[in-house]
């Protein structure tokens, strides 16, 4: 008897994620039979995990903090798992283990779904540079955003991507972000300013041009004090639990075989685990 496909998430630690959650109403809502578990692998048992990964009877898994990078060196990356320098889902592809990056369009296709239209934008801010950032910048060239202006604190940091993307990414000083503000017609915050135990996001959102589109990668709280100021002035929002459902979407693809939908009853489900006491 074959046994039912089963995939994993690997990460140290992991048993906060809300990954066999999604993934486990999608087998069950389409009525798949697999599987889907948390590995907690330590940094120096990875190498060995991933390489033995089918022998494990995995089809795949995906990779959280801290080895999305350490996965590239052990696998095929494909093109945004390069230019991200970080891969957070794995699959087989005719006997060859492969990477990619999902988050790029989980936050691509949570925007279209929350915001449509907002690649109107000729503009944007995004505010860290981080792993995360990395496959925002991405997203947005890929999507044909003109320019990118790329705020961090250490600006060093930003211009260290800009010179990774080329000539349409524009390191700012945080200090500079004020100057930035009514111009940007989308903005996207990828820190963690803002999230629960963390500082608050000090931002001016009155600044912003009308018709702006906010997204925050955040999604513990569920609404930030960002994307609050952004709803009082009615403007569009797309926050971290869209994007963490839509960066799902392909992996879960890649390993069964059907590609599942990002639903409201999927969103209530993850809504609900998130906000337990």
């Amino acid at each position: 008897m074959t046994k039912a496909p089963a995939a994993c998430l690997i990460g140290w630690p992991a048993a906060h994620s809300r990954s066999p959650l999604i993934h486990r109403y999608w087998l069950r809502t389409l009525g798949i039979e697999g599987g889907y578990v948390i590995e907690a692998v330590p940094p120096d048992n990875l190498r060995d995990f991933v390489l033995r990964l089918s022998l494990r009877g995995f089809v795949g898994a995906n990779v959280t903090i801290p080895h999305k990078e350490g996965v590239l060196e052990l696998s095929t990356p494909d093109a945004r798992a390069r230019a991200v320098g970080a891969a957070n889902t794995l699959w087989f592809a005719d006997g060859e283990l492969r990477s990619t990056n999902t988050d790029v369009e989980g936050f691509i296709g949570n925007l279209d779904a929350s915001a449509p239209g907002w690649d109107a934008a000729s503009e944007a801010l995004v505010l860290g540079a981080g792993g995360s950032s990395r496959a925002i910048v991405f997203g947005l060239l890929e999507r044909g955003i003109k320019r990118v202006h790329l705020a961090n604190r250490t600006v060093g940091r930003a211009e260290m991507l800009a010179r990774q993307f080329g000539p349409k990414v524009h390191p700012v000083a945080w200090d500079g972000i004020d100057h930035i503000l009514p111009r940007a017609k989308l903005l996207v915050n990828t820190t963690s300013l803002g999230m629960h135990g963390q500082p608050s996001l000090d931002l001016k959102v009155a600044r912003l041009p009308d018709g702006a589109v906010i997204a925050d990668l955040v999604y513990v709280p569920l609404v930030t004090p960002l994307l609050a100021a952004a709803q009082a002035r009615g403007l569009k929002t797309a926050d971290g639990l869209g994007m963490l459902l839509h960066q799902a979407v392909r992996g879960f693809e890649l390993w069964f075989g059907q590609r599942p939908q990002v639903t409201a009853e999927l969103r209530a489900l993850v809504e609900a685990d998130l906000t337990k006491t």
